[in-house]
């Protein structure tokens, strides 16, 4: 086998090596089948096996409440940047979103097409670096959508938005689900692209509270209607088995590791060297606000593109791949999701060390 390196990227990002190994044999034969789990039908009794593991190790690990449906979607969570709206909201009403990055800009830009849309606070002055402290919320809306981390610029909120009692609060948890405990009741819906913290691309997690299944029009298309895929356990059409059956995999592994709580604390801890270093670094400066820093996604540069480029290369000739930032911020961009060991946090800054001690001024 070819040696494995440390993979610093945003999405698809790194799985357990134990998912993978698993995942290898069951290719060949899930179980004693004789059948590979990418060959089963949906409808089989194995695969449905698999299907209701994943579900009751999610309610598990996350202490979902009976009141909410786990569903396992298609589209990523782009699709539901659409879908939430066309089920939540009407043209008469008004949804506040908290805009903190391309991807709830990317958010209200598909809201709008369904009704009102109140920007409660926007980061975007100072190129999404920050979580702002004031809130706008409407009167009355019709629920209030925020970006739980920010993959792009390195920022995560804290804890969730305070909202009015009975306005339902929404998250697109797509780059920090499952990495610490979550009170679900306090949602009225989370989703996630599973490409990040929960498996491969190709399934979307959706947990979402029963009243705002039932609250859905009727006559949306079939497929963009929740309670299709409630009433369907998520088999209305051939769902993404793959996906769902690595997604198990990965929940099984988080219970392993001592659950949401146990994973927090390594993920504190994993961050907490890599921001140290940055903050004594001479070079290497984080760009987030410090109170604001992402657990998942440490953004930092050194303020000459052509250094950055040069670390970059160097970074990748030592097994480090993936570091480079995305466009929007530069620099570089370490993608820690809760699969990616802490040896290679440790190896990063010993590469970041030496790099600094020929670079530096």
């Amino acid at each position: 086998m070819t040696e494995r390196i440390y993979n610093f990227s945003a999405g698809p990002a790194a799985l357990p090596l134990s998912v993978l190994e698993q995942a290898q044999q069951d290719l060949i034969s899930l179980g004693d089948t004789g059948i590979g789990v990418l060959e089963h039908s949906h409808r089989s009794k194995a695969f449905i096996a698999v299907y209701d593991e994943a579900e009751a190790l999610c309610r598990e690990i996350a202490s979902i409440p009976d009141n909410y449906k786990v569903l396992f979607l298609q589209g990523g969570a782009s699709t539901q940047f659409s879908m939430i709206p066309m089920n939540l909201l009407s043209k008469d009403q008004t949804a506040d979103y908290l805009v903190t990055g391309s991807w709830s800009q990317k958010a209200v830009k598909e809201a709008k097409l369904f009704g009102k849309v109140n920007v409660a606070c926007s980061s975007e002055d100072k190129n999404f670096s920050y979580i702002p402290e004031e809130v706008s919320l409407s009167e009355k809306p019709a629920y209030v959508h925020f970006t739980s981390n920010n993959t792009i610029y390195g920022t995560e909120f804290a804890t969730e938005p305070v909202v009015p009692a009975g306005i339902p609060l929404i998250c697109d948890a797509s780059s920090d689900i499952f990495s610490r405990p979550i009170e679900i009741s306090q949602y009225g819906l989370v989703y996630a692209g599973a490409q990040k913290n929960l498996g491969p691309s190709g399934v979307t997690l959706v947990i979402i509270r029963d009243d705002l299944i039932a609250q859905g029009p009727t006559d949306l298309p079939t497929m963009l209607q929740y309670r299709t895929h409630s009433e369907a356990g998520s088999m209305y059409n051939t769902p993404p088995t793959f996906g769902i059956y690595v997604l198990g995999r990965v929940l099984q592994w988080l219970k392993d590791q001592g659950g949401l709580t146990a994973m927090a604390q390594k993920n504190q801890a994993k961050a907490g060297k890599l921001y140290d270093y940055l903050d004594q670094s001479q070079l290497f400066k984080p760009t987030a606000a410090k109170k604001d820093r992402s657990l998942m996604n440490v953004t930092f540069v050194t303020g000459d593109d052509s250094l950055d480029a040069k670390f970059i290369k160097q970074a990748t000739a030592a097994g480090l791949d993936g570091l480079k930032g995305h466009r929007s911020v530069g620099g570089m961009r370490a993608s820690i999701y809760n699969a990616f060991p802490e040896s290679g946090v440790d190896k990063l800054i010993e590469v970041m060390s030496q790099f600094e001690k020929e670079h530096a001024s």
